[in-house]
């Protein structure tokens, strides 16, 4: 073969190297995850009763007041105001255990819940790797049950059949520990109390 019958051939493989990765495999991954899992291949956006986009179920939100459950904390600050995006932003602290800002971030995490009278869970004192994490354990959603109903003025055993209702169970049933997903439970209180009304 010639220099010129190579590169030619050379070419080819490139172009159809590049059709194959670039097109034709993305394509049938979009296709196929919007057919087979729309609500997964979409962001898993949950939206309110007006339909409009509250947040992620894959990504951790932040939540303040009393009324709901507190999330794990986050090192980074999500999106707020009206120009915000549902998700906001991730990222981890990258402080090592050594550093000061870490232990007093932490000690002051633990001194707040307790004078909630709320046992510091692991998962509500230390931040995940990516802050995404949507999910606490359920020893976390126990305690803050009181806090939760008494800001809510109704009985814990309301809020039992919800905190089970949205744990996730195992990954593949072995892996992991089940989970509450923070942003269903405190959207279905919401919802609860709406229907009371």
């Amino acid at each position: 073969m010639t220099f010129i019958e190579e590169f030619i051939k050379a070419i080819r493989m490139t172009f159809l190297l590049w059709l194959l990765t670039a097109i034709i495999y993305p394509l049938a991954i979009l296709l196929t995850g919007q057919a087979l899992f729309p609500f997964q291949a979409n962001g898993s956006i949950m939206v309110n009763v007006e339909a409009q986009p509250i947040g992620s179920t894959l990504i951790g939100q932040r939540f303040t007041s009393d009324r709901y459950f507190h999330s794990r904390p986050s090192s980074v600050k999500y999106s707020q105001g009206e120009q915000a995006s549902p998700t906001g932003i991730s990222g981890g602290s990258n402080l090592a255990p050594s550093n000061p800002a870490l232990l007093d971030r932490i000690v002051k995490q633990t001194n707040k819940f307790r004078e909630e009278n709320i046992q510091p869970t692991a998962d509500l004192i230390y931040t995940s790797g990516s802050g995404l994490d949507p999910h606490i354990s359920l020893q976390a959603a126990r305690e803050q049950l009181g806090r939760v109903a008494s800001a809510r003025g109704i009985q814990d055993d309301e809020i039992l059949p919800l905190i089970n209702r949205y744990t996730d169970g195992r990954f593949l049933w072995i892996f992991g520990e089940p989970g509450v997903n923070v942003l269903r439970l405190n959207y279905a209180l919401d919802l609860q109390e709406i229907n009371r009304q």
